[in-house]
């Protein structure tokens, strides 16, 4: 690491990457062309991308290697693959989503360090804890943190601390958003997020309630490296190589003292200006934005200035060299950067027919070091009297020790070895039993014999009727999104649930399997964990949970697969969660104001999406129509969950009479992923 915090840059393909070390990034993160959250980019092939990684190592910058998607198991030999790749190119890290890699990772390459991707939504400090015993070396944190928040967590762990400070921000908490699924059939857990969020969406006469302006943390940057960021990121793989150069340029000008260009930068690329909402608790209306006109035509007049940065790159190493002739010997030239030596020879020097090579004439021919990342530093030579070297064996000699240098600087490959095949699966006889997931206690259909009944904790909190009349079939919900300053609390709940006789607790986030158990409570994996593999699902039984419920993205082939294994099942019903918001798109101009909590957003076609309040900490967006199973022919499993949030307890009693008799919906419905295989 440098002595401050690192600059990373994003490269989405080699005009990026050459804009990125012109303008002096400490590191870079991009992509192989599969498995990495932004498919559309430009990403580097198999030939090219061993020659990216190695001219980054080169100039002494860091590469992390975006494999930040969720896969299946039929991907995993590809997948594995592709690890070889990066392995064998001799990246540093990989930054990841599926909890498969850790495995993968474990197994193959333990040389490669693990980096939480923010797709993984940690964002407090029980989040960061399970990443460090999974063995992560550092956590991208979400970007919906405060600084407060990022100090807190700093403080609690030994991972590194990467957060965002520049570029596009997604609506959503990162990896729990299923929009772009839900409306075009490409999910942004697999790489190929339409962006829907960015069209006209309404909240009463405002348009576009769910664009984000981009977040800028220019003026921040000191006191985040104050409060433990290790690595400023830099967002941005899709953009353009003049857009990588401005923000890497104003970040290190920042760093350094320097005011920073925020006007070019704006130019550049802006959605109506920036924003900094999040990291100073303003969470209001101004936080939204979007990309009009006026930024469009704004670049042009920026971009020839910016080429300039990268279209000639600065030297950033520095290189001592020691050049000895000696009569009857061969040439040899001795190059240091500092850590490391490399020695190159040349011809027997020979005997000067007028003027013998001086050590200012051999120091300037060896000083010329243009197109290469090196400048010269101390030149020293020693040279018999009356000798001299032809300056194309002078030059050579330079030339070779180059690129001695290079390949000493470039790495080694990480070792690789192939992955452990996984233990066969326990085929019990699936169970078939029913989970209801319920807002309220009333909703729970009587007359209805279900293994498992979950409600909210808080729901649980207000009301203990429903474990003194289901018992230990009663799980509590811990909330998605808990966000430092409410761990405490929520802990003193989940010990207080416990001691009235709870003893399960379903958990949406990694976080929350660790607070579950710190209570003393079993985890159930939620489907909001994302788990579409066989090695993800095992890597989750290891952290101690029961059971899980897969991912809802999952086409029911690969489903069927997973559901051969014990203590698996899915959501068979629900108006689901498509979005989880910090920055309300509800608000007023005064906030909450008088808000009783939810209301309704409008989309482009007339389609109304409820958005529910969950205890003014975050917001859900449900989807328009709700996901519905029973007459469908889906694959046994040990159990399915039907997902009640708005119904009224008539509705959850109809709807669960119809999912049990296997008959028709008698409403709008979808079948959501479970048809299409999206994954």
């Amino acid at each position: 690491m440098p002595d401050g915090p690192e600059i990373l840059a994003p490269v989405g393909g080699e005009e990026q990457l050459a804009a990125a070390l012109a303008a002096g990034a400490d590191a870079v993160y991009f992509g192989t062309p599969d498995f990495n959250a932004r498919r559309n980019a430009g990403n580097f092939d198999r030939e090219a991308f061993p020659a990216a990684v190695r001219r980054c190592h080169i100039r002494g910058v860091r590469v992390y290697i975006t494999l930040n998607t969720l896969v299946t198991d039929r991907e995993i030999p590809a997948l594995t693959e592709t690890l070889r790749l990066v392995a064998g190119a001799g990246a540093d890290a990989v930054i990841v989503q599926d909890l498969s890699l850790v495995s993968l990772v474990r197994e193959c390459c333990p040389g490669l360090d693990l980096h939480a991707s923010t797709q993984m939504a940690a964002h407090n400090v029980s989040g960061v804890r399970a990443l460090e015993r999974l063995g992560f070396r550092r956590v991208v944190l979400a970007r919906e943190l405060s600084l407060r928040e990022i100090a807190r967590i700093a403080a609690s762990t030994d991972l590194e601390i990467e957060v965002f400070v520049h570029g596009a921000q997604c609506m959503s908490a990162s990896g729990l958003c299923y929009l772009s699924q839900a409306f075009g059939e490409r999910s942004g857990n697999r790489g190929l997020c339409a962006q829907p969020c960015r069209l006209d969406w309404r909240a009463g006469a405002r348009s576009h309630a769910l664009s984000l302006k981009d977040m800028s943390l220019i003026s921040h940057l000191k006191a985040l490296a104050d409060a433990g960021a290790d690595s400023l990121k830099i967002e941005g793989r899709m953009k353009r190589p003049e857009y990588v150069a401005a923000a890497v340029k104003a970040v290190r000008d920042t760093l350094a003292g320097e005011r920073a260009d925020t006007e070019t930068l704006r130019r550049v690329f802006s959605r109506g200006g920036f924003t900094d909402g999040y990291l100073t608790e303003k969470r209001d209306l101004s936080m939204f934005g979007t990309r009009n006109k006026e930024d469009v035509t704004a670049a042009a007049g920026v971009l020839p200035e910016l080429r300039k940065i990268y279209r000639n790159e600065t030297p950033r190493v520095k290189l001592d060299m020691a050049l000895t002739l000696s009569a009857g010997e061969r040439a040899t030239l001795t190059l240091s950067d500092g850590e490391r030596a490399v020695n190159a020879t040349g011809p027997e020097p020979e005997a000067a027919r007028t003027a013998a090579l001086t050590p200012e004439r051999a120091g300037a021919a060896l000083a010329k070091l243009g197109g290469t990342p090196y400048f010269a530093g101390q030149i020293r030579a020693e040279i018999g009297g009356g000798l001299t070297l032809p300056a194309a064996a002078l030059n050579a000699l330079r030339r070779a020790g180059v690129e001695a240098m290079d390949a000493a600087r470039a790495g080694r490959p990480k070792p690789f070895a192939g992955p452990r095949p996984l233990p066969a699966f326990d085929r019990a006889r699936p169970k078939n039993a029913l989970r209801l997931r319920v807002s309220r206690a009333e909703q729970i259909p009587r007359g209805v014999d279900a293994e498992r009944v979950i409600l909210p904790m808080g729901e649980l909190l207000r009301d203990r009727g429903p474990i003194a009349r289901f018992g230990e079939r009663i799980a509590a919900e811990i909330p998605a999104l808990i966000y430092p300053g409410r761990e405490e609390s929520a802990l003193r709940g989940l010990r207080e649930l416990y001691g009235a006789g709870v003893r399960f607790a379903l958990c949406e986030n990694i976080g929350a399997i660790g607070l579950a158990r710190e209570a003393g409570l079993t985890p159930l994996g939620g489907a909001y964990l994302n788990i579409t593999n066989a090695r993800a699902l095992e890597e989750l039984f290891a952290l101690g949970v029961a059971d899980a419920t897969l991912s809802f993205e999952l086409h029911r082939g690969a489903l069927a697969g997973l559901l051969a294994r014990s203590g698996t099942g899915y959501i068979a019903y629900g108006t689901m969660p498509l979005m989880r918001f910090r920055c309300c798109p509800l608000q007023g101009r005064r906030g909450c104001g008088d808000c009783k909590g939810g209301g309704t957003l409008v989309d482009r076609r007339g389609a109304a999406f409820t958005v529910l309040c969950e205890d003014r900490q975050y917001q859900s967006l449900l989807n328009s129509v709700p996901l519905y199973t029973g007459d469908l022919s889906m694959p046994p499993a040990d159990f399915t969950t039907l997902y009640f949030t708005t119904e009224s307890p008539a509705e959850c009693g109809r709807i669960t009479a119809l999912y049990l008799a296997g008959k028709k919906p008698d409403f709008s419905r979808t079948s959501g992923a479970y048809e299409k295989r999206l994954l």
